[in-house]
């Protein structure tokens, strides 16, 4: 980020006082309006942007001063960058095609041949693909972790670990981890702490107020809320977001659309809304299988029987969020997919998908999608069983989510 933009950050910011809750910067934070005062945010539909003079377009270029070209930036994709950092309560954010994209970008500022990275082991399959696989083949090792137990992050550090990394509550198993007492223990051996807070987002926590260093969101969940479009993004210093992050996004060129970074801005508005709707949805509809005789467990983090609900509770805002997964027996792992499959297949409301965080209720196999990439023993590692079932649950009344299941449920084989 420029000076060019450190003035269209200081004429937003003048237009709003001091002290705003969540909620209000979750609708008011953007750049100044055009000369047209247009109440909703504009779309910037255009790859580049005319300058006065050959000798000032040159200046800004050398300085990599905005706006100039869509690789670069745009106003829309700023606004939104500047919304969602006031949201998150850091410095800056930078914004990304898709959350992949976000995590790519972090480890391509951040890292090099021989750094070594903590991650836990029950984050999203991509990401683990993304840190054992593709960053492995350039000299960056990885040992994946528990993701609730401290002495086993605090062991398995090394010299040269440089990156400790953690989604919480975790997909699809809503493990939660301790952010502040992670943070103590990367700054103590000079690592920084990344969170990948998609799961709860800014609406319940804010990571970086418990001492994370990055926030990292796949913004094509909740922050859209409606399964439009993709979209990720890095939350952070002005340091990294700009100084390490900006070179690399500039010329790796893992953008965001302008339109995009619309429809998210439009999303992020009505946010706190949902995610605080479809979290007392979610409560009771966990509530709910966990008093059927089918279901064998439950992992949400609003249940008292969630081994870290205490801590969710105080690091969510008193929220468990609108995921949760259930656990269904069987004899063998290929019949308690089969049984899987039954409950899945029966419903006719529910969305069979792999995205989270529509106002749809969506339903999906974890095993064999979103970690259907990751080989069997990676699976065991993260408690991934071919019995597991994950919801995202949407919007609609609470008793048809539950009857929906139950057309599954009450008809399983024995």
């Amino acid at each position: 980020m420029s000076s060019h933009d450190d003035e269209l950050q200081r004429i937003a910011r003048a237009r709003l006082p001091e002290g705003l809750r969540a909620e209000t910067l979750a609708v008011r934070t953007a750049l100044a309006p055009s000369q047209h005062g247009e109440n909703s945010e504009g779309l910037f539909l255009s790859t580049s942007f005319i300058q006065p003079s050959a000798a000032e377009s040159a200046r800004r270029f050398a300085n990599s001063e905005d706006f100039t070209y869509g690789r670069t930036s745009n106003p829309t994709v700023r606004s939104l960058e500047a919304r969602l950092a006031a949201m998150e309560g850091t410095e800056a954010a930078v914004a990304t095609g898709s959350g992949m994209s976000a995590i790519l970008l972090m480890c391509m500022g951040l890292l090099k041949a021989g750094d070594h990275v903590l991650c836990s082991r029950s984050v999203f399959g991509s990401t683990i693909n993304l840190f054992a696989k593709e960053f492995g083949k350039f000299g960056v090792e990885t040992s994946f972790v528990s993701q609730t137990d401290l002495d086993e992050w605090r062991a398995a550090t090394q010299p040269n670990t440089r990156l400790f990394f953690a989604e919480t509550p975790t997909n699809p198993l809503t493990e939660v981890c301790d952010i502040a007492a992670l943070a103590e223990m990367a700054h103590a051996v000079g690592a920084l702490l990344v969170v990948d807070n998609t799961y709860a987002s800014p609406a319940l926590q804010r990571p970086a107020s418990l001492g994370a260093d990055l926030v990292m969101h796949s913004a094509t969940k909740f922050m859209d809320g409606q399964g439009r479009v993709m979209g990720g993004a890095l939350c952070g210093p002005n340091h990294l977001v700009r100084d390490v992050f900006g070179p690399v996004i500039r010329t790796a060129g893992m953008v965001l659309s302008p339109f995009n970074a619309w429809v998210l801005l439009k999303g992020l508005e009505t946010l706190s809304l949902r995610l605080k709707a479809q979290s007392e949805q979610a409560l009771a509809v966990a509530r709910w299988l966990e008093e059927r005789p089918e279901v064998s467990r439950v992992y949400y983090p609003g249940l008292r029987s969630h081994p870290q609900h205490e801590l969710a509770m105080r690091q969510q805002s008193g929220q468990g969020g609108a995921v949760l997964s259930f656990e269904l027996s069987g004899a063998s792992p290929e019949q308690a997919r089969a049984r899987a499959y039954h409950v899945i297949d029966s419903t006719r409301v529910l969305s069979i998908a792999t995205n989270l965080g529509d106002t749809k209720s969506i339903i999906t196999h974890p095993a064999t999608t979103s970690h259907g990439r990751l080989s069997e023993a990676q699976r065991q590692a993260a408690g991934i069983g071919q019995g597991l079932i994950r919801l995202s649950v949407g919007l609609e009344h609470v008793a048809d989510i539950q009857d929906d299941l139950l057309r599954g449920l009450s008809t399983l084989p024995n």
